[in-house]
């Protein structure tokens, strides 16, 4: 199921991780070639793609929320 970013949070090894309209998380790296977002390493790009939807596996899943500190674009947020 497709759920938009509605913001982002870093987890406990400072990997960017999107919340989800859903209340789910879901790690956003960018980590060539596995993974290609260089938007995640920007402000900019972090808050340009706010409103992208993402495909929320857990959703699928029927699982609860996640929990979701409060939102942060920039590293010293």
């Amino acid at each position: 199921m497709k759920q938009p970013i509605s913001g982002y949070h870093r987890d406990d090894e400072a990997h960017w991780v999107a919340q989800l309209a859903c209340g789910h998380n879901q790690h956003v790296r960018h980590d060539p070639p596995w993974q290609n977002r260089p938007w995640v390493t920007s402000v900019a790009g972090r808050t340009r793609m706010l409103g992208l939807q993402l495909e929320c596996k857990k959703c699928d899943a029927g699982a609860p929320a996640d929990e979701q500190p409060p939102s942060q674009l920039r590293e010293t947020d």
